[in-house]
């Protein structure tokens, strides 16, 4: 494996900063750099919106501007689909992300992986293990293995990807490691997640599980988060919420964590920019 390395932890916006005008990946990238800003998540939720002649240039603005690129793929992603064809689609779009984020000098590419529709634990992780592991091998037959590949920790029950599944993953495959979404982990439970002992703890089991690669190689997501009984709703931006975000970042000081955090707030750079300040501040 060929991955990027990071020597600290960098903060960047969920896509192209509110404040760029025009408003373009390109552009996006250098504001991020204007912003003081490190990092840039390409936003794939909907379809790859980057095509093949323009994958070359964001590389070198992101080399140019020193700028990290992650990726948000696709929401239309089931690895555990009751329907063969909606699996096989599933694939081809996380193969088609991931090149592309390849093709831009991308460090790290995350999914939602699939939804449990009624069956169990160990069965859906089988099926996900089956077809993760698929989506692996045309990747490396392609030459590609300088992308991290990222299942994210989801906001509900209903879905697959608790912390211990997204590491048990990340244990059996090379290449792989979870996103750690700490809004959805505070949803997925109706408000647990949220102090200071709970937020050890889920670090704890990243080292435990992944040893110092895990923590060395972040791929954070973070919001204010309104959620029920049912888990997440909605992101909100972090003074909304009742997330606990200043004692998260405390933990991840002193677990001297490394790699990129995006904030996902509705108002992108504003509480990128704020966490990054706060982080900075910290002793």
């Amino acid at each position: 494996m060929a991955f990027r390395k990071i020597d600290r932890l960098l903060f960047g916006t969920p896509g192209i900063p509110a404040s760029t005008i025009p408003r373009d990946t390109l552009n996006g990238i250098k504001q991020v750099k204007k912003l003081g800003l490190d990092a840039m998540e390409l936003e794939f939720v909907q379809s790859v919106n980057i095509n093949e002649t323009l994958a070359p240039k964001v590389k070198e603005a992101a080399l140019k501007h020193d700028v990290v690129l992650t990726c948000h793929g696709q929401y239309f992603v089931n690895l555990a689909s009751l329907e063969r064809a909606k699996i096989d689609a599933s694939m081809k779009r996380m193969v088609d992300a991931a090149r592309r984020v390849h093709e831009v000098g991308g460090w790290s590419v995350t999914w939602h992986a699939a939804f449990f529709q009624g069956r169990s634990k160990d069965q859906v992780y089988k099926i996900v293990k089956e077809n993760f592991g698929k989506v692996l091998k045309t990747l490396r037959d392609e030459g590609i293995n300088d992308v991290w590949l990222r299942p994210e920790t989801t906001g509900k029950e209903t879905q697959w990807g608790d912390l211990a599944e997204t590491i048990k993953l990340s244990q059996d495959f090379e290449g792989v490691l979870p996103c750690i979404d700490f809004a959805h982990l505070h949803a997925r439970y109706n408000g647990t997640n949220n102090t200071t002992k709970e937020f050890r703890q889920i670090m704890e089991t990243i080292e435990k599980g992944l040893g110092k690669e895990g923590l060395h190689n972040m791929h954070i997501q973070i919001a204010g988060i309104n959620y029920g009984p049912k888990g997440e709703k909605n992101h909100l931006n972090l003074k909304d919420s009742d997330l606990n975000w200043q004692e998260i970042l405390k933990v991840w000081k002193e677990f001297d964590i490394r790699g990129v955090v995006i904030d996902e707030s509705p108002n992108i750079e504003g509480d990128a920019l704020l966490m990054q300040k706060y982080y900075k501040s910290l002793k």
